[in-house]
């Protein structure tokens, strides 16, 4: 798309800020200890388990009111329609009443589904989820046997995703996306990870890369050179220029210029706070669940209504404005980035914690 075009698209999606996604962030508990988590998260974590009861209040509170006025014969169409509830964790699987939450989530209308681990995900486990409504599920596979271990600390968690990922490519009602967190080991196993995705039938890879936050924010080994951060792009790039069953893209967490358009589907677009919101563990309100949340929460579902803030608040989130600051102020490619993804900013959010611009070879 044409970047004068797409920048009247984004803004009137800003304007807009219709609710597509919301996750919730149901635990923290985690049967794995990964060396890039965000989250912290532990077997036994410092906040219990979000109830399901509480929840479902803040869910209610997003109106279904009719999107199109059709002929008389055409059922009414619901913004159920439009947003998908998405959960998230530590790991989901964790919680004894996942199959009530997933079928409560459907009586409502909404689809929902789920990132984890892949680590419970047996047989049973599917055919209970999906007869609770599971639409979508995301499994992470961050390298090939012991790499994807490493990353992970649990040394039987690769075998465990690998077999998690064959159970859902084979189900045909289901949405499979696996991701893949590239660090200075995977990086060259990029190749080895695709042919095996291939073989398992995977539609949808989505590649990452670590910004210093959480427990990556100091591990060398995490994060990679200038020249590797090319080497990934030239690699999806290369990729998706061919034609295959396996679509492999970037994620959305910076801009990236002359790779724009060549490693994602559509142009740089962060839409936390746009299209996105989150419930945290604790009821706060906040947008992508790996943002700041001590920063940038906009309220606590305990105190507000979740509906209500993201229709009045969320504003730092839809003006940045305030992020034209250290090397994003002067940059001349500042409209089409406007730094970057949100979980770019931390702490004193005095500076932009990576620049995917700069580290891809722009000038």
């Amino acid at each position: 798309m044409n970047p004068l075009l797409f920048r009247q698209f984004r803004k009137l999606e800003t304007n807009v800020h219709e609710l597509n996604y919301l996750f919730w962030e149901c635990t923290q508990r985690c049967n794995l200890s990964c060396r890039h988590c965000g989250s912290d998260c532990f077997t036994s974590a410092k906040d219990q388990d979000m109830p399901l009861e509480d929840f479902l209040k803040a869910l209610d509170t997003i109106p279904n009111t009719p999107k199109i006025k059709s002929s008389k014969k055409s059922s009414q169409k619901n913004n159920v329609d439009r947003l998908i509830v998405v959960l998230t964790g530590g790991e989901p699987l964790l919680r004894p009443d996942i199959e009530q939450v997933g079928k409560e989530i459907s009586k409502r209308g909404y689809y929902w589904s789920m990132v984890s681990n892949g680590f419970f995900y047996t047989e049973e486990m599917h055919r209970r989820l999906m007869a609770a409504g599971l639409k979508a599920i995301t499994f992470s596979l961050d390298g090939i046997g012991d790499t994807h271990n490493w990353m992970r600390g649990n040394s039987k968690s690769y075998s465990h995703t690998i077999k998690a990922i064959e159970i859902a490519s084979k189900e045909k009602y289901l949405d499979l996306d696996v991701v893949s967190c590239i660090n200075r080991r995977s990086i060259g196993q990029l190749e080895e990870i695709y042919q095996t995705l291939l073989s398992l039938g995977v539609k949808k890879w989505r590649l990452f890369t670590i910004i210093p936050i959480g427990r990556a924010k100091d591990d060398p080994q995490m994060h990679l050179t200038n020249c590797e951060m090319v080497r990934l792009m030239d690699f999806i790039a290369e990729k998706r220029s061919k034609t295959s069953t396996l679509d492999v893209s970037f994620s959305c967490e910076g801009y990236l210029g002359r790779y724009e358009e060549k490693v994602r589907p559509v142009r740089h677009f962060c839409h936390a706070g746009i299209n996105i919101a989150s419930v945290l563990i604790d009821g706060r309100i906040c947008a992508c669940p790996n943002i700041d949340r001590d920063v940038f929460s906009q309220g606590n579902i305990y105190k507000d209504n979740l509906y209500e803030v993201w229709e009045k608040k969320f504003q730092a989130f839809r003006n940045r404005d305030w992020a034209r600051k250290g090397i994003c102020k002067d940059c001349r490619q500042w409209r089409n980035c406007l730094g970057g993804g949100m979980h770019n900013w931390h702490g004193d959010c005095s500076q932009v914690l990576s620049c995917h611009y700069r580290r891809t070879g722009n000038r």
